[in-house]
This record gives structure tokens, C-alpha cells and sequence, in this order.
């Protein structure tokens, strides 16, 4: 098995005299330099990357020890070692160093995927009176029940948390219901979770019309075909957008009108897939009793965006992307075609130099949106004039030329730079970090009135940005990276072993998710207890998997479940279920994870692909003992000695998060240890020990503000200042680890000038 540890990211020239004056630099010669290079640039095929990464010097140097050199590793004495390492760090391997001879630079990038979406929404839904509110949200929908099939004789009006009734042969609701005919009308407003494409599934035995977004029905079944009873459909919906939803249902009389019919009975269910989602009711959080206008969303495929560096980057402009943001356009000019009436302002009675007048604002309005900014004399005149002109008296082509230009223009795909001291163009990096999307009125009336220009206005605009829901998506997806759950992935476990797991899959994300949102957005937004919490969100079928007495029909609530063994997201089943093989637990999965995405160590993944050792074959060994004979090599333990005592401390729990205490009969072993970057040895035994470890750890703290930094900038934080994850997490700490504070804080500061922001 080969495994090595990974130093990552750039090579930098040492100079003659510092190679001289470290202590560590003729050992660096004579042990490590044919392999890695003078420069540790790496010269062999097997040693290509660069030594560069984030380890301390007391932490590099238990890699230098164990690894170097190779054909004799740990021949060197521990004060070789640390010589090493201390050489290494200063001259080219730490971020400080990398800085003084290549500093990180703040790019001129294009659109992300995510957020071309959300600002040709945005973009069409500004006009379209408050198209973002979110009232009553998390109530379910409204529910109108009345006493015939066409919608007129109403007995009830309720709100109904979610769709999901077998009426049987009785009227669904007290009322005079005079006939077995009745009808129902659910209507309401829809919040998406995240950009993506949803598949609703209705299921009724009843003739039903579903319609999302729009006034044409998704689901036609006013005429049922045979024996059918469910229907589905896909729909494209942009995250943190509420659009309108209504869903229509019809019992008919059965039987022979001039005879007393057979009483039969009815039923009608609304369920969806959300992206990187299972299929499950539409939960009540995400929708609400009151009706909004429909949301333009943008259904063309993009080419994936690079992820190499950890986050989302608009850094390449390929034949695809280029061809997928023609199609989007078109698509978009197709959209305001079709509402022109509508969101325009246009009076189709007016005379047509009024009209024409009328269309140009309206243009104008669409074109400064686009840019986030007021479009100066020359570009009214290209985007506008000069396509109106070209148009003749065909307001739509005029349009069409209009959108069309403007979507394709550099100025609305790529993004403004931290270099640029214009109001706009901080406007711009506000709600881009925030949103992912364009800058609302209110900041495009900050910017203009300039209110705009210290760090205590851009604080007091982002703590108003944070109450709209495209914040919260944007931190519910940076949460789920974080966790490294943001990725599809078939969670599957043995049927025979684990025959309840399936069914509960979509209540254990959704629990996770309650969690997240419920420490993230309480009072003290305590990133600690993300950490620390003991409480759990169970509905009923959680419940009895898990051990707890709930009614069977219970809904989500706070429980405390194996109290004293379980400590926040660390040991929530959903976490723990994902980070584990199909019939055991994985140490190694649950290892890497604490590494990485905890801690912020870098790992490299294994050069060649290998299996665990199957149980099988090892009927005398437990999980733990067959991990240390696969990981026992010299190169495996380079890092499966980060790794495993990481994951054995997650030990007490199976491959579907269920608390247990032997494993193959046998105790289980929590015991686990890491060593931090001051090169202190620390130990712990089972979750609750390490959760309290990790959530007191600099290295954890730093490694979620460098993350979260780069969720929302989507920059290299090193860019905006050497010091600047330190002077974060300083704040931090000052702010009783405040998880909002903190995303308030790195939007605020980015969004200025840097001189600005240096000069808080």
C-alpha cells in the first residue's frame, strides 16, 4: 500500500546564503534534495507535487522522520528531523514563506455556475413586485376544502403542513358535504433549498393538476389514464428563490348517478427529490400558506466548475461554457418576451413613440441590473439605442438584441476585482459573497448614495443581507462542504444487516439539516456547538431505529439520545452513516474527514486504489485491528498515523450512526490521538473527548475561517493579506465564536478596497 503525505501548492527559490545559514540545510542536501529538489520544486515522477502545505515545524517534522529518507526512513534522529523541517518551513514549505516569493494574487474571474443562475433570476425577478418575500415560511400551504368538484361551495380553509392524506371513503374535513364528490385547493409559496433540478412525484387516485412556477400545469391528470396513480415530473428551481406552488385535487362520484354509488375511497400525496436529495415529503419548513409571483430559472446544463483548490472558481472560459451562456441568454430574452406586458411598464395602448420610450427604460433598468452599476452615455448608447435602432419598430427583436448583448458582455459575466475602489463594484463583492448574485436596491442605493464607504457600512448591509433566505442557503451549502456532504453520493446500506435504514435516509439529512440551521441561525451562533451540542433532532421513525420513545407519528424535536456518548455533528447518524462502508464502520473515511475537513490537513489520496481487508477473511478481528494490519507499512503510516487515531475515536459507532459497545464481540477501542501544530501530544477517548478537543483547537477554528473565507470570496484568503486568517479568527475568538459575526466580518472587509479594509 503507498500512501504519502501531502505538502501541496508551490515551489519558491532559496537563496545561497539562507541554504547556508539554516542548520537544517546540508542534511536537506545530502538526504532529501535528490528527491524533492533544491528548492523542494520535486524532481522524481513518484515526487512531483511541491513541498508546500500548512503543517507546523513540530508537525513536518514527525513526516520528515517517518518518510526521509527512502530508502532508509527513520534513520533520522529527532534533532535531524526538526533541523529539517525547520529548513523547509522557512525557506519554502510554509504560507509565509510561499508568500514573500510568490505572493497570492486576487484573480479577475468569470460567473460561477451558481451564481449566473441566481443573477439572470434575480436580474428578471427585480421586476416582478417583491418576488423574494418569504412570509409565513415553514407553515405548510393553504388548504381550501369544498363540497363539490369545482372549486365553489367551500367548507374549510386551514393551513395543512404538508400533503400527504388518506381520506378513505369520509369527507376529508367537518362541513356539509351533501355528495361523496369534494375538492381541494392547496396553494402557497415554495422556498428551494439549493439550485438544482427537483423531481415532484404526486400520488392520488383522483383526478389532479400540480403547478409549480408557472401558469401551465406540471401534472395533468384531470383524466386519469388507466390505473394510474402516480406522476412525475422534473422541474429546474434556483436556490434561496421562493416560487408559487398549487396543487389541485378532484374526487369524483363513482357509480351510477340515478343509484346510491359505493362509497370509494381517496387519497393524494405530494413528495419531491431535491438535488443531492432522496425522495421524501415536501418538508414543511420550505413552504409557506402565501402565494408569490412565479421565478424565472435558468435550465441550460454548465460545464462543472473547477473545484481544485477547494472551492468554487470561475477560472476557465471553455467552448462549452461560452456555448452554455448563449443558450441561457436566449433563453432568458425568450422569458421576457413572453411577460413583456407584465414587467415591462409598457402600455400596449399607448401611442408607439410612448411605448418605444417606455420600452427603452425599461431596457435601461434590465441593462444596469446586469451590470450592477449605471450604464454611462457610450453604453446607453451600444446597449440600447444602437439595438433599438437596428430593431426598426419591433419592440420584441429590440429586446431580444438588448438581453442578448447584455448577458454576453464581459461586464455582466465576469466579476469586479478587490482593487477597484467604485461603490459599485463593493456592492458587487457584497452580495456575490453573500448571495451569489447581484446587489438588491437597497445596496445599489447604498452605492450611490454613498453609504458605501467604510467598514462600518458594509457590516450594517451585510447584517441586513443575512436575513434574506439566499443567505442562508449560501451557509447551508458551505456547512455541508464543510462536513464534505455536498457531493451525490448512493448511500447504501446491507438490507440484510440494516433493513430500516433505506426508509429513514431522507429523515436523517433532513435531521442533520435542523441541526445545522438551528445552531447556525440561534442567538449565539456558537460555532462551539456545532461541536458540542448533545441534542439530536428524531421524528418518530428516527426514534425507534435509534432507541428513543417517541409516538410513532411524532414530528422533528429536540431529543438527547445516548446521552454522555454522543457530542454534535461529529456523531450525528447522517455523518456517521456517510463515512462508512455498507455493513461496518471506516475509520479511515471517518479519519480523513476529521483531517481535512476539520482540522485542515492536507492529505494526499492513496497512489494506488485498494479495498479494506474484508471481514471475512479476518473472522477473528474487529474493525480497529483490521485497519492497523492494512495501514501497518512504513508508507501507509505516513498518514494513517493522522488518520486512524482520528477515526478510532468515532469506533463507538456502527455503519448507520447506532451507538454501540463491542464490535465483533469484541470492546471497542475509542482510544485515538493527534499531534497538534506546538507539537503537543493529545489523547482522547471516544467522541465526546475528541469533540471537546477539536472545539477548543486553533488549528479547527483557523481551518473553518480559511474555509468559509473562501466559500464566499472564492479568492485565495493569502491574497488579501499574509496575516489575514489570523486577524479572522482573532476577531473570532473576540466574538464568542459567533458563526454569523464571522460571515458578516469576511464579507464586509473583502467587499472594500484592501487598503480600506487594512485601514479598519
Amino acid at each position: 500500500m503507498k500512501i504519502r503525505w501531502t505538502l501541496v501548492l508551490g515551489c519558491f527559490v532559496i537563496t545561497a546564503s539562507l541554504r547556508a545559514e539554516s542548520p537544517g540545510a546540508e542534511l536537506y542536501k545530502s538526504q532529501c534534495a535528490r528527491c524533492h529538489g533544491p528548492q523542494g520544486q520535486g524532481v522524481a515522477k513518484k515526487y512531483s507535487q511541491p513541498l508546500a502545505g500548512e503543517l507546523s515545524i513540530a508537525q513536518l517534522s514527525e513526516v520528515v522522520r517517518k518518510t526521509m529518507p527512502e530508502d532508509n526512513p527513520e534513520s533520522l534522529t529527532p534533532e535531524q528531523s526538526t533541523a529539517i523541517a525547520a529548513f523547509m518551513y522557512d525557506s519554502f514549505y510554509s504560507p509565509i514563506a510561499r508568500e514573500r516569493t510568490r505572493p497570492a494574487r486576487i484573480d479577475l474571474t468569470r460567473l460561477t455556475v451558481n451564481q449566473y443562475r441566481h443573477s439572470v433570476s434575480d436580474i428578471l425577478g427585480s421586476f416582478r413586485f417583491n418576488t423574494n418575500r418569504w412570509q409565513d415560511g415553514g407553515k405548510g400551504l393553504k388548504g381550501e376544502y369544498f363540497a363539490d368538484r369545482g372549486y365553489r361551495n367551500r367548507q374549510v380553509e386551514r393551513t395543512d403542513p404538508t400533503i400527504q392524506f388518506d381520506f378513505g371513503t369520509n369527507p376529508p374535513t367537518e362541513g356539509k358535504y351533501p355528495s361523496p364528490e369534494y375538492s381541494v385547493r392547496w396553494s402557497g409559496s415554495l422556498l428551494a433549498p439549493e439550485s438544482g433540478e427537483y423531481t415532484f412525484i404526486v400520488k392520488s387516485d383522483q383526478a389532479v393538476l400540480l403547478y409549480i412556477n408557472g401558469n401551465e400545469p406540471l401534472v395533468d391528470a384531470r383524466v386519469r389514464s388507466g390505473n394510474q396513480t402516480e406522476y412525475v415530473v422534473s422541474l429546474m428551481l434556483t436556490g434561496g428563490r421562493v416560487v408559487p406552488i398549487r396543487l389541485e385535487f378532484s374526487k369524483a362520484l363513482q357509480g351510477v348517478k340515478d343509484k346510491a354509488p359505493k362509497p370509494t375511497p381517496a387519497f393524494v400525496s405530494l413528495n419531491w427529490k431535491p438535488p443531492h436529495g432522496q425522495i421524501e415529503p415536501i418538508p414543511t419548513r420550505f413552504l409557506s400558506p402565501v402565494s408569490v409571483p412565479d421565478q424565472h430559472a435558468v435550465t441550460i446544463a454548465f460545464p462543472p466548475d473547477d473545484q481544485s483548490m477547494g472551492w468554487e472558481r470561475g477560472s476557465s472560459v471553455s467552448k462549452e461554457w461560452d456555448a452554455a451562456t448563449s443558450e441561457a441568454a436566449l433563453e432568458a430574452a425568450k422569458a421576457i418576451i413572453q411577460q413583456f406586458n407584465r414587467i415591462s411598464g409598457v402600455d400596449a395602448r399607448a401611442p408607439k413613440p410612448n411605448q418605444l420610450q417606455q420600452a427603452k427604460q425599461f431596457a435601461g433598468k434590465f441593462v444596469e441590473r446586469a451590470f450592477r452599476q449605471p450604464l454611462t452615455p457610450d453604453q446607453r448608447a451600444l446597449y440600447i439605442d444602437r439595438q433599438f435602432q437596428l430593431a426598426g419598430d419591433d419592440l420584441t427583436l429590440a429586446m431580444q438584441r438588448v438581453v442578448l448583448l447584455t448577458l454576453k458582455s464581459p461586464r455582466f459575466l465576469f466579476r469586479e476585482t478587490a482593487e477597484s475602489a467604485d461603490a459599485y463594484a463593493t456592492a458587487s463583492r457584497l452580495s456575490f459573497a453573500l448571495w451569489d448574485s447581484i446587489p438588491d436596491q437597497e445596496l445599489l442605493n447604498a452605492a450611490a448614495q454613498g453609504r458605501l464607504k467604510t467598514i462600518a457600512d458594509t457590516r450594517k448591509q451585510a447584517e441586513r443581507m443575512l436575513q434574506d433566505p439566499r443567505a442562508a442557503v449560501k451557509m447551508r451549502r458551505f456547512l455541508m462542504h464543510w462536513l464534505r456532504l455536498d457531493q451525490e453520493r448512493e448511500l447504501v446500506k446491507n438490507p440484510k444487516l440494516f433493513p430500516e435504514f433505506e426508509p429513514i435516509l431522507p429523515d436523517l439529512k433532513t435531521s442533520l439539516e435542523l441541526f445545522l440551521d438551528e445552531i447556525v441561525w440561534s442567538d449565539r451562533s456558537d460555532f462551539r456547538q456545532l461541536l458540542l451540542s448533545d441534542s439530536v433532532y428524531l421524528n418518530g421513525r428516527l426514534a425507534k431505529v435509534y432507541g428513543v420513545n417517541l409516538p410513532a407519528d411524532a414530528p422533528f424535536q429536540k431529543v438527547q439520545l445516548d446521552v454522555g456518548k454522543r457530542s454534535g455533528v461529529l456523531t450525528h447518524p447522517y455523518l456517521l452513516s456517510s463515512f462508512a462502508y455498507s455493513e461496518h464502520s471506516s475509520p479511515i473515511h471517518r479519519g480523513v474527514f476529521l483531517a481535512k475537513g476539520i482540522l485542515g490537513t492536507g492529505l494526499k489520496p492513496p497512489q494506488d486504489a485498494f479495498s479494506p481487508l474484508a471481514a471475512s477473511a479476518h473472522p477473528n478481528l474487529n474493525t480497529r485491528e483490521r485497519v492497523l494490519l492494512q495501514t501497518k507499512g512504513a508508507n501507509c503510516q505516513t498518514c494513517h498515523s493522522v488518520i486512524n487515531p482520528l477515526g478510532f475515536a468515532l469506533e463507538s459507532f456502527d455503519a448507520i450512526g447506532k451507538y454501540r459497545q463491542l464490535d465483533n464481540q469484541k470492546p471497542i477501542d475509542a482510544r485515538g490521538e493527534y499531534i497538534t501544530r506546538s507539537g503537543t501530544i493529545q489523547k482522547f477517548t471516544g467522541a465526546v473527548e475528541l469533540a471537546k478537543f477539536l472545539a477548543n483547537s486553533p488549528e479547527v477554528s483557523e481551518s473553518f475561517t480559511r474555509q468559509l473565507f473562501h466559500h464566499l470570496i472564492q479568492q485565495p484568503i493569502r491574497a488579501y493579506g499574509a496575516n489575514r486568517t489570523e486577524e479572522y479568527r482573532a476577531f473570532w475568538e473576540q466574538n464568542g465564536y459567533n458563526i454569523r459575526r464571522l460571515m458578516i466580518e469576511i464579507a464586509a472587509t473583502a467587499a472594500l478596497p484592501r487598503m480600506e479594509s487594512r485601514q479598519r
